[in-house]
């Protein structure tokens, strides 16, 4: 068993010195900020850049939050291709020499086929009536997932016609990575798109809760930070982390306050099929009115008050900035231990002081799933308007039927009169 052992790690050394260096990215600050900025220390240039440049991503941001949902779904899969784009673009350089068959034009065609798959299954749930208008549509609609193994096994098919001899493993090796890499980035803005759907404020709070422990976290590390985290990512301390988090759950507490008293915001996004525009119009849950809550007893005599209105929302809100700040870092440790790995510092140089998109954006895949899986398990209930939906696709005797199911069910609990015709 020791030997095992020991060969088993001369093979971990062994292919860490193989892998081949990559070129480092190129300095993309714009020319007016080096020359502004050009008497400063290396350490107070990327501060002022990193500042400059995240005031500039939060006021586009903001724009497309006005601009509406759709555009913020747009902004999803442009984050999600081009964050494809940077970690296969990695592997392609790392392993350019061999200069494997189709490794790319495969890579592309899998990134296709996938959001294909997650897409038409968008399509089928949210955009019942509009599909069943168009004829061509409900062809695609009932034979999506046959439609989507099939391009799926294309792919497969051809990835296997390109193997070549002696190349066999790293071509698996891509392979694999491919695949990784469609579950990190596709899946996941999928699950955010699905997040968005229930309701903006579900998708915004918790990409805001990111943001501000990302910023938070990086000011208390800047001004207090001396004991370190992780050695995963050196400047990362314990101050920052700390500070982080409080700053974090406070934002979260706030902007979710703000948020839940609009519609725009806590009202599920439909697609309204006679305007042929996403609408945010509906009567707020209890989730978003105002309730009155007892302040714990230890609490009031620091408060002073016996009593507080709130939204319920706001205590939802605590355990999605608590995520956020605390388990939400851990993708970015994971994506420091991956660029490690490959011996680089950055996943692309495409915003100056930040890095690649997926620098700015790796904890925000983990928060998509989180919250996803937080409103099945604790939010999500029957949906009657997506019900409707479904039922006004079916056949006039499959409504016929399922009518009279209904009625025979209300007149048993004696919601309705047995003598009521229907």
């Amino acid at each position: 068993e020791v030997d095992l052992e020991e060969r088993l790690g001369e093979l971990d050394l062994r292919s860490d010195s193989d892998v081949p260096d990559v070129p480092p990215p190129t300095d993309s600050t714009p020319e007016i900020l080096k020359r502004a900025l050009s008497g400063l220390s290396a350490r107070w240039k990327n501060w002022w850049i990193r500042g400059i440049l995240t005031l500039a991503m939060i006021s586009v941001f903001f724009l497309i939050i006005y601009l509406g949902s759709f555009m913020l779904m747009l902004l999803v899969l442009s984050i999600q291709v081009k964050c494809y784009h940077e970690i296969i673009t990695i592997g392609y350089r790392v392993y350019h020499s061999y200069d494997l068959p189709w490794f790319r034009s495969l890579s592309w065609y899998f990134l296709l086929c996938v959001n294909y798959f997650f897409y038409g299954e968008t399509v089928a749930d949210y955009f019942a009536t509009f599909v069943q208008r168009r004829e061509q549509l409900q062809f695609l609609i009932r034979y999506h997932r046959f439609i989507s193994f099939a391009l799926y096994l294309t792919g497969f098919c051809m990835f296997v016609l390109s193997l070549v001899k002696k190349h066999y493993r790293l071509q698996f090796y891509m392979f694999a990575w491919t695949h990784v890499t469609l579950l990190i980035t596709v899946t996941q803005s999928h699950l955010v798109i699905q997040n968005l759907f229930e309701g903006m404020i579900w998708f915004l709070v918790p990409i805001s809760s990111v943001i501000c422990n990302d910023i938070t976290a990086y000011i208390f590390g800047f001004f207090f930070g001396r004991t370190p985290l992780i050695k995963l990512s050196p400047k990362k301390t314990w101050e920052g982390f700390i500070g982080g988090f409080f700053s974090t759950v406070v934002f979260g507490f706030i902007f979710s306050y703000f948020l839940a008293q609009h519609q725009y915001f806590v009202c599920p996004v439909e697609y309204n099929s006679e305007t042929n525009r996403f609408v945010t119009e509906c009567e707020p849950s209890e989730l978003f009115q105002m309730k009155k809550y007892s302040v714990p007893p230890l609490l009031q005599a620091v408060l002073g008050w016996e009593t507080v209105n709130m939204y319920p929302f706001q205590m939802h809100s605590i355990a999605l900035s608590t995520f956020a700040s605390l388990i939400g870092p851990f993708g970015g440790f994971f994506a420091s231990g991956f660029k490690r790995a490959f011996k680089i510092k950055d996943f692309a140089d495409t915003i100056p002081g930040h890095g690649g998109i997926m620098d700015r954006f790796d904890c925000q895949y983990l928060m998509a799933t989180f919250v996803h899986v937080y409103i099945t398990s604790f939010i999500r209930g029957p949906n009657p308007s997506k019900l409707l939906k479904q039922l006004l696709i079916l056949q006039p005797e499959q409504q016929l039927s399922v009518y009279k199911t209904l009625k025979s069910h209300l007149v048993e609990k004696g919601i309705l009169q047995p003598s009521l015709r229907g």
